[in-house]
């Protein structure tokens, strides 16, 4: 090339997939990998039933799923939307008001990229890796983030938000992932009620990620934004990934509230869906699917059944991980994560686990080289060790160091197993420096 063609990085890494990479190479090593790095209950196990195999099969047979549809998709499918919206009363939207994506992730990025440049969305830390990439490269410059505290059962300090919003003047938004991910933190009712406070105290949107707002156990309650939001501008996020599951049809939306109320925020969605008019539009299969799948009367019950698993995993790792030194574990309340965090000093750059492979053992040695985070350190040598992958927390955008694991292994036993592992191993490592 007659010069530099490629863009400059940010420097920023999508941990959750690169870590596969390194999985891969082990792999190659004969390391059997047990993957509990990312949120694909496919991947580990979950039998799609019958009903919704069929659901998708009819829909294949109509011409039409194999057509465009409009750029905001799916007219009848954005009009059963929003009618669960409406029907709940507290909030009065029209088809018109929902955009279709291809996946929260392209959600996400064009939302974003639609802002000016000095306009920033102050957003939890730790954060979803998604939503924190797209927030910094459409700024180029570090975020704004407020704490989610592991001492307070990842609970974010109202106080910390409010101060911030007051005196970073370039702060337009808010974002709150709800249920957490990673931490699978519940939003109260009142938490909920604070942030949209404090956003109409300072003419700000929210942007609420609620992509497992169905998915909330351990007696833990909380509302969908749209019952709350009071007339504030704000986005809600949402797809069928996680919640059908169908994590490959890569088929999220946004909701939009309060448009009318702000000629500015009406401008920033316009310019969103301008961008999306550039794709032509989403795809058009799991659109269609959507309202016989949400209305079908078994979708309620197999919902509740895969719930009910994600409570037992999270308890089995939480009863295990609580008794663990050297580590932080608040109980998972929603969505399908477990994070725990490593107490203070817990972790330095000359601790390691025993590799007996000669070529694993130097391979490991080699990529903790360095300035490498203490976590992502741990990950890898329990990665050579032990098979198992899980995501280092750090990779959530927060200097807290931890892990991130799934709770999606449909065999309990073997899910048991797997967390004691992990909790020996955390013993082993942090004591193998003494």
């Amino acid at each position: 090339m007659r010069f530099e063609i490629a863009r400059g990085g940010s420097g920023l890494t999508y941990e959750i997939r690169n870590i596969m990479l390194i999985a891969d190479k082990l792999k190659e090593y004969g390391v059997k990998i047990i993957r509990e790095n990312i949120g694909d209950p496919v991947e580990k196990g979950e039998q799609i039933p019958d009903w919704m195999k069929d659901v998708v099969a009819e829909t294949v047979r109509d011409d039409r799923s194999f057509a465009y549809c409009p750029t905001k998709g799916v007219d009848e499918t954005r009009e059963f939307l929003a009618r669960r919206v409406n029907q709940r009363g507290k909030t009065q939207i029209a088809a018109d008001d929902i955009i279709f994506f291809n996946g929260l992730g392209d959600a996400i990025a064009r939302s974003y990229s639609s802002l000016q440049v000095d306009a920033r969305v102050i957003m939890p830390e730790p954060t979803y890796s998604t939503h924190f990439m797209a927030e910094v490269l459409h700024a180029s410059f570090p975020p704004n983030t407020y704490r989610m505290n592991p001492y307070s059962n990842w609970y974010p300090d109202i106080c910390e938000i409010e101060q911030k919003v007051k005196s970073a003047k370039s702060i337009v938004g808010i974002l709150l992932i709800n249920p957490d991910n990673p931490t699978g933190f519940v939003y109260p009712v009142e938490t909920l009620k604070q942030m949209v406070r404090i956003a109409k105290d300072h003419d700000l949107f929210l942007i609420v990620d609620e992509t497992y707002i169905n998915i909330v156990y351990g007696g833990k309650k909380t509302l969908p934004i749209s019952d709350l939001i009071d007339g504030v501008p704000a986005i809600s996020m949402k797809g069928i990934s996680k919640e059908f599951p169908w994590p490959g049809s890569r088929c999220g939306w946004i909701e939009v509230y309060n448009a009318d109320k702000d000629p500015a925020f009406a401008r920033f969605v316009n310019t969103i869906f301008h961008q999306k008019m550039s794709e032509v539009c989403s795809t058009t299969l799991p659109q269609m699917t959507i309202p016989r799948m949400m209305s079908h009367p078994e979708y309620p019950n197999y919902l509740a059944e895969r719930i009910k698993h994600y409570e037992k995993l999270s308890n089995i790792a939480y009863d295990i991980l609580k008794a663990v030194p050297y580590l932080i574990a608040n109980k998972t309340n929603g969505a399908f994560y477990m994070t725990a965090v490593f107490n203070e000093s817990a972790l330095n750059n000359r601790q390691t686990l025993p590799i007996e492979q000669k070529e694993i053992r130097e391979y490991i040695e080699k990529l903790v080289e360095g300035d490498v985070e203490n976590d992502k350190r741990f990950v890898y040598y329990l990665l050579a060790a032990t098979g198992i992958c899980v995501v280092p927390l750090t990779s959530f955008f927060t200097p807290l160091p931890g892990f991130r694991m799934t709770l999606l292994d449909k065999d309990e036993e073997e899910y048991n197993r797997i967390v004691k592992i992990i909790a020996d191993k955390i013993v082993e490592y942090v004591e193998s420096a003494k």
